[in-house]
C-alpha cells in the first residue's frame, strides 16, 4: 500500500476557498480522496490559534480525522498589521515526511512552496500533490507538483 504524508496550510486553504467560492472546505471528503487505497504515514495541518470556542471546535474535528495540529498564536502588531504564517514549519516537516513516504500531499496555494516540491521531487525521488483552488494557486507550484488537484465544489461544504 502506498505511505503518504499530508501537510495543510489551513489559513491558505481557508482564505482561497472562501474567497473564490463562499464556502469552506471539507476536510473530511478531502481526507477520504486523499487517502484511498493509501496509508498515511503523518498528517498536519497548521493553523493560527486565536484561542477562541469555534476554533477550537474546529481543530478537534481536524485530529478526529486523523490530523496532527499543529498551532502558532495569533500576533497583531501595534501598527494594526497581523502575523502568522507556518511556511517555514510546513517545509521543515514536509522535507522529514519526505523521507519515509512514497507521495507527499501539500494543501495549499502559496507559491512560495514551489521550491520545496521541486527539492523533494529531486532530493527524495517522490511524487508531489498539490490540491489548491485553481485561479488563486501559484503557477509556479502548479507546474512544480506532479499532480495538481483543484479543489472545486466537490471538497467543499454546502
Amino acid at each position: 500500500m502506498q505511505k503518504v504524508s499530508i501537510v495543510v496550510d489551513v489559513q491558505n486553504i481557508y482564505y482561497t476557498t472562501r474567497q473564490t467560492y463562499h464556502r469552506n472546505f471539507d476536510y473530511n471528503r478531502f481526507w477520504a480522496q486523499a487517502t484511498a487505497n493509501r496509508q498515511v504515514v503523518h498528517a498536519a495541518a497548521y493553523a493560527i490559534s486565536r484561542g477562541d470556542e469555534k476554533q477550537q471546535q474546529f481543530q478537534n474535528i481536524l485530529r478526529a480525522i486523523g490530523f496532527e495540529v499543529k498551532l502558532k498564536p495569533f500576533i497583531q502588531r501595534a501598527d494594526g498589521s497581523a502575523k502568522g504564517d507556518w511556511d517555514v514549519g510546513i517545509t521543515l516537516d514536509a522535507m522529514e515526511y519526505a523521507d519515509v513516504s512514497d507521495t507527499l500531499i501539500l494543501v495549499t496555494g502559496d507559491g512560495d512552496f514551489a521550491m520545496l516540491v521541486d527539492r523533494i521531487r529531486s532530493k527524495y525521488k517522490i511524487p508531489v500533490e498539490v490540491y489548491g483552488v485553481e485561479k488563486l494557486t501559484a503557477a509556479a507550484l502548479i507546474r512544480a507538483a506532479d499532480r495538481f488537484v483543484p479543489i472545486d465544489s466537490t471538497l467543499l461544504l454546502g
